[in-house]
């Protein structure tokens, strides 16, 4: 905890909010707010990509400074984290007992960096992490995690529920970059199957339209097994519920990896995981579940 003061709650209809980097999110994250009848204040490097946001109502500031000092919510949205310290460093004066809101895509040791910098300029810090695309902003199907201070969060909440559901991710101000990361593993992981399975199809000219149906219920029906994985992982017993042994997985495996080839699609997005799963079994745990393999990827130290 930052001995930082957290700012008084501020009626969400009547907060000022200021948007920093008026990129494709940028421009979703300070269309929302504007939307729900806040007044925004805006500035980017290139002063031009203000101008559709000029005209649904926004101010566009002459510098950072002036943008900073518009309200008492402050939010960035910038290439990266050395971008937000470099943007802010004539303004970190005007900040003082302001809140920042970092939704700059970054890693955990980037944000714990970032709410150390904050609280030695006098100022509250949040670190986010948004989980949509632009044009998803502000509707159901977007989230934001948020890392922090507590009291900061609560002050700013119904504001930032603007621009998506708002989830606390904890106290620590890396979680919602750690919980940010995490998730995009996710869906990276599934994609990456989605688009070896499409290729593998396409080498045998199976029409897309014939077989993403079945994927599709394929990949539903497998995703119901997660909340067992995840029991199996905080428990660390991955004998328990086996229904398909990580042995006999992995001898069969390799089925996959020579059927690709065979076909001329690359295994790649496949070998690394043939080799945790042969590594677990080499250990001893070939009774066990494929989950296990997690205890490989982490590092307890």
């Amino acid at each position: 905890m930052s001995n930082t003061s957290a700012p008084a709650s501020v009626p969400a209809a009547a907060s000022p909010v200021t948007v920093l980097g008026l990129g494709a999110m940028g421009q979703a994250l300070a269309t929302a707010f504007l939307t729900a009848g806040h007044p925004v204040t805006v500035w980017n490097r290139t002063p031009d990509k203000a101008g559709p946001l000029v005209a649904l109502g926004a101010v566009r500031a002459d510098d950072v400074t002036a943008a900073v000092t518009a309200g008492p919510l402050v939010i960035a949205c910038i290439l990266d984290y050395a971008s937000v310290y470099e943007t802010l460093a004539p303004a970190t004066g005007a900040l003082a007992g302001r809140t920042l809101v970092n939704l700059t895509t970054g890693t955990p040791a980037e944000a714990r960096k970032a709410a150390e910098w904050a609280a030695s300029h006098g100022f509250a810090y949040l670190d986010g992490g948004i989980m949509a695309v632009p044009p998803g902003i502000g509707t159901e199907q977007a989230f934001v995690l948020y890392s922090g201070e507590r009291e900061v969060f609560d002050a700013h909440r119904e504001a930032l529920e603007r621009l998506g559901a708002a989830h606390f991710a904890g106290a620590e101000p890396g979680l919602a970059a750690l919980l940010d990361i995490a998730l995009l593993s996710g869906m990276y992981g599934l994609f990456s199957g989605v688009f070896h399975a499409l290729a593998l199809a396409d080498s045998a000219n199976v029409p897309a339209a014939e077989f993403v149906p079945l994927l599709s219920s394929w990949i539903g029906a497998m995703a119901t097994a997660v909340p067992h994985m995840a029991h199996q992982v905080e428990t660390g017993d991955y004998a328990d519920g086996v229904v398909s042994n990580i042995g006999m997985q992995a001898a069969a495996f390799g089925n996959l990896l020579r059927a690709s080839e065979e076909q001329g699609v690359r295994p790649d997005l496949f070998t690394a995981l043939h080799s945790l799963m042969q590594e677990r079994v080499a250990g001893g745990h070939g009774a066990e579940d494929l989950t296990g393999v997690v205890e490989l990827l982490r590092n307890r130290a």
